[in-house]
């Protein structure tokens, strides 16, 4: 029986990432911006791909045939969001409708994270099923601080679907008798993601330091 998919938001316009930029499109999405010779989105999508995660779907929107190109040859299922200009709860509404309904709940990757691991997926599916898969959520904490991707359980999906515009899930999981789960993870990882092109230029330099 399907456990824990994964769910790869990747339908956002970048805005800040683009602001001022002159380029084309295709080069002014941050998701198919280049890191170490591949799009950030095709480093996010082969992390879950690598993971225990009971397959991957990809929520696209903006530039969305520039990320199919970007995961060309990836064993992914693909779920357009036509109206990913109203904000983020509605690519994750997108992608919760697609799971397989036997899924006992949904990893929430952000398309704009290059750094996450598989490793960091499979804890986060192991701290869901050592809760038994009745938890709300399994939240990633690192140095005290709550990062991405979340991992949603089946339980906390109908309150989900009353998101709107760019409410993201931690308003739902914040209502009073939520079982929320924190995970530690000893990387910064979950903190990394690409807003701006600065951003992704400070990520390059980190990894080339490496």
């Amino acid at each position: 029986m399907p456990g824990v998919s994964a769910l790869v938001l990747a339908a956002g316009r970048a805005t800040r990432f683009s602001a001022g930029s002159s380029t084309l499109v295709a080069e002014s999405s941050k998701l198919l911006a280049d890191l170490e010779g591949k799009p950030l989105v095709r480093h996010v999508v082969l992390a879950a791909l690598g993971s225990r995660a009971a397959g991957v779907i990809v929520v696209t929107g903006h530039a969305a045939e520039g990320v199919r190109q970007a995961l060309a040859g990836l064993d992914v299922r693909f779920v357009h969001n036509p109206d990913f200009a109203a904000g983020m709860a509605s690519s994750l509404l997108a992608g919760l409708a697609a799971l397989d309904p036997r899924a006992s709940g949904a990893l929430v990757l952000l398309g704009d994270m290059p750094c996450i691991t598989s490793a960091i997926i499979d804890i986060l599916i192991a701290r869901f099923e050592a809760g038994g898969a009745s938890a709300d959520a399994v939240v990633p904490v690192f140095e005290g601080r709550q990062g991405n991707p979340v991992l949603l359980g089946r339980a906390v999906f109908p309150a989900l679907r009353a998101l709107t515009g760019d409410q993201g899930a931690r308003r739902v999981l914040a209502e009073p008798g939520r079982t929320v789960l924190s995970c530690p993870i000893e990387d910064a990882a979950i903190e990394a993601d690409v807003d701006t092109r600065d951003a992704l230029e400070r990520l390059r330099v980190g990894k080339r330091g490496l």
